[in-house]
């Protein structure tokens, strides 16, 4: 009757243990990033994801050799590259799918002196722009047209040289995009108001161990010395934050006891104490996180008693990838909260569906939500939705497996972009979900 859909049952505890994937966002940049080199790169805890899948694909058809090793390893070498298939249909379809061809220009750019690039898509959740990373190459020295008619971006410069970046907004993937460029421009490339997320520290680790010389890893302003050529390394992916984020959330809305296993705590930065701040109770050992069962858990107020308010901020502020899942969280905690997506003006549109399922939430704006939690008084029910991009569709997908009664969510292929065989892996653990 349904396609391209999970039919869920609510309602089920849960109780095991989730590994979580690779991160994804970290996945598309260290795998573009092997353009920069003729010698092999392993890259190992590779997310198994349509986005990662595509963008290999863009990397095979630009004639990268690609050799999976394992489920999750792959070794590339991109030692006879083919540029002219940039110009070509069928890499202007493909690009044009995923957001994550972006992280190609830079590479290209700085090794064979031009890149092409479709406008690219990615999630619906608001305008996000890619001026961030054309003007660091512009700074760079390359010269950019924008083809309005055909949606194409083109860039090329016959040698970027050094120079000094104030980046215009704190872009993670505009700051890995421009690093990538300047790691082979001539001179010394400076890049203030940098992002410093963990992602952006492990391709300047990797890069460096490609023989690039970075410094001011982990801070806002990065010195780039330029280098003739980078070799080849091995490089060993980090968990997905956002994953162990939304199992945290599962374990809390569904009242079971999950242990979230190999996190690696040091990088997920105050990720656990806002979960706490929610009143969810972590428990760390070693580097597994378990999350006991709630009968409830209360949302904390301001010292003064006035209302929680959480927002999302460029790192080391709270990721806005998580939001989606704080938001459904709310919907059975003792308690309010006004969550404020400041970072993206259209990831709060899935509440409706949230309503529709008996949540009390107020929809103040494109960017603001209060609310009131249920505390449990009353189950969320089953209903028909459809997932509107990665994240809500998981937040969702959290809300069915707590709701009374079958939900059907309807477009999963978006949650297939960024959460690897999830409906396996939760069966595994307990709960009743299906493709069908």
């Amino acid at each position: 009757m349904f396609t391209d859909a999970f039919e869920v049952l609510g309602g089920h505890r849960l109780e095991g243990s989730l590994v979580p994937q690779g991160a994804k966002n970290e996945a598309l940049q260290i795998i573009s990033s092997v353009l920069l080199t003729t010698e092999p790169v392993t890259i190992s805890n590779v997310p198994n994801i349509r986005d990662v899948k595509m963008l290999i694909e863009l990397l095979s058809g630009l004639g990268v050799k690609v050799e999976q090793l394992e489920e999750n390893t792959y070794r590339f070498q991109a030692d006879d590259i083919d540029v002219a298939y940039c110009q070509s249909d069928a890499y202007r379809q493909k690009a044009s799918r995923i957001r994550g061809s972006v992280m190609l220009v830079g590479p290209l750019l700085t090794r064979f002196g031009k890149a092409v690039l479709p406008k690219p898509g990615g999630d619906k959740i608001g305008r996000r722009r890619l001026d961030t990373h054309f003007l660091g190459f512009e700074k760079l020295g390359g010269t950019f047209k924008y083809n309005a008619e055909q949606s194409m971006y083109f860039i090329e410069s016959d040698r970027l040289q050094g120079t000094y970046i104030l980046m215009d907004e704190i872009s993670v993937t505009g700051t890995a995009n421009v690093v990538m460029g300047a790691v082979m421009a001539q001179g010394t490339t400076q890049i203030y108001n940098a992002a410093c997320e963990p992602y952006v520290q492990q391709l300047c680790r990797m890069l460096n161990r490609m023989g690039a010389k970075i410094s001011g890893v982990g801070s806002n302003l990065l010195t780039i010395e330029g280098v003739e050529q980078l070799g080849g390394t091995e490089h060993r992916i980090l968990p997905d934050m956002i994953e162990i984020g939304s199992f945290i959330g599962l374990a809390a809305m569904t009242q079971s006891a999950l242990t979230i296993k190999d996190v690696n705590i040091p990088e997920l930065g105050i990720i656990p104490s806002v979960f706490e701040r929610m009143g969810i109770q972590l428990e760390f050992r070693g580097d597994d996180i378990f999350v006991p069962s709630q009968e409830e858990y209360e949302i904390t107020t301001f010292i003064d008693g006035s209302i929680m308010t959480i927002y999302d901020s460029p790192w080391p502020g709270f990721t806005p990838d998580l939001m989606s899942i704080l938001l459904v969280i709310a919907t059975q905690a003792k308690g309010s909260v006004l969550i404020h997506q400041k970072m993206f003006e259209s990831r709060l549109f899935f509440v409706d569906k949230l309503i529709d399922m008996g949540a009390q939430i107020i929809l103040c704006d494109p960017h603001r939500a209060t609310v009131i939690g249920l505390n449990r008084r009353y189950q969320l029910r089953g209903i028909e939705m459809t997932s509107p991009d990665i994240r809500a569709g998981v937040s969702l997908l959290i809300a069915a497996l707590s709701a009374k009664g079958t939900s059907i969510i309807r477009n999963i292929n978006q949650i297939d972009r960024g959460y690897q065989h999830i409906d396996q892996r939760l069966r595994a653990v307990g709960a009743k979900i299906n493709r069908v």
